[in-house]
């Protein structure tokens, strides 16, 4: 299932550039030090991984929690359902961002990032990347759906380290030259995403259900061991 963080990351970073890409193109680069260049890119990007790899940690105890009561493979169920529904019914998601309470944290956000991108310090690329991390994204959301269904602190945090990873290639390129990526296969990949999506989601589903199917819907512990108990029963 961390295939899918990854897969989320590639795509994502295509639906992404709307938001994170202009942040991106104005990093305030040494041009001049192409060595110096790498080394700022990266920073930012070490930022961004950084909190989705805490964000992740965050929601992989909670997944933990949940594990411990043995709800597991009922959380990688509702997971893919919300998953599916995210896509199916968009406006019902798409409220939530109109909440002053996120409004407002989201101002403070892009106001740190506004001062900061005006800024040349050595710190200053890793805190964009950073603050970065925290803007909403409907493809962060999955992911994070993702990270809890781990029920593991570790592999949560993994998750989204693999989802963060997959927008470096292009969220690098942007840095570096601009978005001049083709509007024609960036809207055949963006219509994509749903599709994307909703297999994950059904994936996920199937991991919960636990119908033996290897690599795609193992037995799990919990249910593993609700079976011996009915068969030592009888």
């Amino acid at each position: 299932m961390l295939v899918t963080a990854l897969i989320f990351g590639l795509l994502g970073s295509f639906h992404c550039i709307g938001m994170c890409g202009p942040i991106a193109f104005m990093l305030p680069l040494n041009r001049k030090n192409k060595f110096k260049q790498f080394l700022q890119v990266a920073s930012y990007h070490l930022g961004r991984l950084f909190t989705y790899s805490l964000i992740g940690l965050l929601f992989g105890v909670l997944g933990k929690g949940f594990y411990f009561f043995g709800f597991q493979q009922v959380i990688s169920i509702v997971v893919g359902v919300l998953m599916i529904l995210f896509i199916l019914l968009p406006e019902v998601f798409n409220r939530f961002k109109s909440f002053d309470f996120i409004q407002r944290k989201l101002m403070k956000i892009k106001s740190k990032l506004g001062k900061e991108l005006a800024k040349k310090e050595n710190d200053t690329f890793f805190t964009i990347g950073f603050l970065n991390g925290f803007l909403p994204c409907g493809l962060v959301y999955m992911a994070l759906f993702g990270a809890l269904a781990t029920g593991n602190a570790f592999k949560g945090s993994l998750y989204m380290f693999l989802f963060g990873l997959g927008t470096v290639p292009l969220m690098t390129i942007v840095a570096y030259f601009g978005n001049f990526s083709n509007v024609y296969w960036r809207q055949k990949i963006q219509k994509a995403i749903p599709f994307v999506v909703v297999f994950v989601g059904v994936l996920f589903v199937l991991r919960g259900l636990g119908l033996g199917i290897p690599y795609v819907s193992p037995l799990e512990p919990v249910l593993t061991k609700t079976l011996e108990a009915t068969v030592g029963c009888h």
